[in-house]
């Protein structure tokens, strides 16, 4: 029954979206699009896309590209009135640039029952220079109103054939219908990757003959391909996600070859095999990795002549890790020199790890470098080369037959864990002998965050008790990266997010901020807590979650955690002979669908003790989008153990 209220109410959703009275079917503006104030697929959306359209060819004249683009948004509320402000980039080089030309533009109200048109001014329309390579034009719609509807047209000329026109489905607000037409002469060979989680509901591909002449009789095909979605939500950010621009519905294009009438061959796009050659010749990666050490310059006797091949990477990388300091520099490709970092003491990601490469590989271990997208970044394209697409490197050293990924930037990081930004699916491991190929990322182990607390209930209703608290894996680099700067205000901090608890005796057992492990054990003291003759105790001293991270109505993108993970909380309170219990919580168990993650909650009363426990779980790095309706129920049921639970027990007479 649970699953089929999920299953209905998405459902509605959908037709809520897909019945409205708006005309989405043209460009053409109706009454409906004046009249209609309510988008009641999304309450919360402040301007609409109607209807929109691109249509991308060849000129047959002039041979450049060629964008007509036609917008129709409604505005809803006056936070929608940004929409009406439109900027136009335009690429340039020394030689060639982008224009535009034909924008036509005009904003329709209602008044006194009549639809007003007003038009944008042509002497309100402004070119200014944006940086080197883009000018950029601007114009602000006229007259604009809630209600109000806005159109607008222009058409766009490019000599850059290598930047076919992509085009974005999706967007901040949501919109109708967006249709995109491409016509592509057979001399460019493209690339063309969909992106984004939500499908087509229009994708055709025909073949015209002779659409583009050229001298002597030549001539070649196009192919017309056809696009279009309709009902698409807006895009809004949440917890728990990579770079948007993973998701955001869209279609891109890469120029692969470019072959000339005369047939001459271009090409743009290159292979891994070319890559690799260049990397490998490439000052700041290549050349670096190849630079020679003497490990006695660097290291103890006793690490050298150590015999363990997994103490001995252990120890080269804390030494890495301990003398060289990340600038916070993310540019792998620039200012990378083995040594400058040795000189400086601090370097880049790409000096830093080079080094430890250098170093291991020195050592005689098996290293290799690789190259990766951070998770604020985007993914990096695997069909096709793309350098730019990456943005760090780590590297991989294979010991007694298995691989470690290592970064030697952070301090607090464990031999063989990544930082958090690292963990964004994939790599390229670069082998420069037997060629590049892609590696999975992802963290190693399960994080786990476990709380156990034993509390005493005196006669006179004060209680006092221990916590001890236990994390390990990524729960365990943030409470060190929390602990270790600052002690004492770490400790503040602590009994400011407890103003009603006294804390003392507060100790870490492992003060090595490199363990996987960080526990952390501490007295707590509760004063005055009888009311008349009863004592009510939230038995959650402290919350995982104190707010559901997910509030959105729907998510079109997937959850993506990190890494798995396991949550618990252990309570027993011990209250003695003088009171009695009058009311415990309820449990409760729930499931993710295919098993994927679970929650259970239990309290059990045995002689003079209640034990309160809460245990959840996330089995996947990775929940797809129609997953959201279940976690965001699974999250609300968290919150809602740990918020309103309660132990009450009344004195005895």
């Amino acid at each position: 029954m649970k699953n089929f209220t999920l299953l209905t109410c998405l459902f509605c959703n959908f037709l809520l979206f897909s019945q409205t009275n708006f005309n989405s079917d043209s460009y053409n503006v109706s009454l409906n699009d004046i009249e209609t104030n309510v988008f009641a697929a999304d309450t919360t959306a402040n301007a609409l896309v109607i209807y929109e359209e691109g249509n991308s060819y060849v000129d047959k004249n002039e041979y450049d590209l060629r964008t007509e683009l036609k917008h129709k948004i409604k505005i809803l509320k006056r936070e929608g009135f940004e929409k009406a402000n439109v900027a136009i980039y335009l690429y340039n080089n020394d030689k060639r640039k982008e224009q535009i030309k034909n924008i036509f533009a005009a904003t329709y109200n209602l008044e006194a029952g009549k639809i007003k048109i007003t038009k944008l001014d042509a002497k309100n329309i402004f070119t200014e220079k944006y940086n080197e390579n883009y000018t950029v034009v601007k114009f602000t719609l006229p007259n604009i109103k809630e209600g109000s509807v806005i159109t607008y047209s222009y058409t766009k000329t490019s000599p850059f054939m290598f930047n076919y026109y992509g085009w974005k489905f999706q967007d901040d607000i949501p919109k109708l219908y967006s249709d995109y037409r491409a016509s592509i002469p057979a001399n460019w060979d493209y690339n063309i990757k969909l992106v984004g989680y939500k499908p087509l509901d229009i994708n055709t591909s025909e073949v015209e003959k002779n659409c583009l002449e050229g001298a002597r009789g030549a001539s070649a095909g196009c192919s017309l391909m056809h696009y279009a979605m309709k009902d698409i939500p807006a895009f809004k950010e949440e917890n728990y996600m990579t770079s948007k621009s993973n998701y955001l519905a869209r279609i891109d294009y890469e120029l692969k070859t470019f072959q000339g009438f005369d047939g001459v061959i271009n090409h743009y796009t290159k292979t891994w095999e070319t890559v690799d050659d260049e990397l490998r010749k490439e000052p700041n990666i290549g050349r670096q990795l190849g630079k020679s050490l003497k490990l006695e310059d660097f290291l103890d006797a006793s690490i050298i002549s150590e015999t363990n091949a997994l103490k001995k990477a252990e120890s080269i990388y804390w030494f890495v890790q301990d003398n060289y300091t990340w600038n916070e520099e993310f540019n792998i490709f620039k200012d990378v020199s083995i040594k400058d970092i040795i000189n400086n003491k601090s370097g880049n990601v790409s000096a830093i790890n080079i080094l430890l490469h250098n170093l291991l590989l020195e050592a005689g271990i098996d290293v290799k470098p690789v190259l990766l997208s951070t998770r604020n970044s985007g993914f990096a394209t695997k069909i096709f080369p793309v350098i730019s697409d990456f943005n760090y490197l780590i590297v991989q050293a294979t010991i007694n037959g298995k691989p470690y990924l290592l970064d030697a930037t952070d301090k607090y990081l464990s031999f063989g864990d990544l930082p958090f930004r690292c963990l964004n699916g994939y790599g390229r491991i670069l082998d420069f002998k037997k060629g590049s190929e892609w590696i999975d990322i992802a963290a190693n182990n399960l994080s786990t965050k476990l709380c156990k607390v034993e509390l005493n209930l005196s006669d006179s209703g004060n209680i006092t008790g221990k916590v001890t608290d236990q994390s390990t894996g990524y729960h365990a680099l943030n409470s060190k990266k929390q602990y270790f700067p600052n002690k004492e205000s770490y400790v503040d901090q602590l009994q400011n997010n407890f103003p009603h608890i006294e804390i003392t005796n507060h100790i870490v057992d492992n003060e090595d901020k490199k363990s996987p492990n960080f526990v952390e054990t501490y007295d707590v003291t509760y004063e005055d807590n009888l009311i008349a003759d009863k004592i009510y105790l939230n038995p959650f001293l402290f919350k995982f979650f104190n707010e559901n991270p997910f509030k959105l109505q729907e998510r079109t993108y997937p959850i993506d955690f990190g890494y798995k993970d396991v949550y618990f909380y252990s309570m027993k309170l011990n209250f003695g002979e003088t009171f009695s219990i009058i009311e415990a919580p309820k449990d409760y168990v729930i499931s993710l669908p295919n098993n994927s993650g679970q929650l259970l909650f239990t309290s059990t009363i045995q002689n003079n003790s209640v034990i309160v426990s809460l245990k959840f779980n996330f089995k996947e790095t990775i929940y797809g989008p129609e997953f959201y309706p279940y976690l965001k129920e699974f999250m609300n049921k968290i919150v809602d153990i740990q918020t309103n639970s309660l132990i009450l027990l009344q004195k005895k007479q």
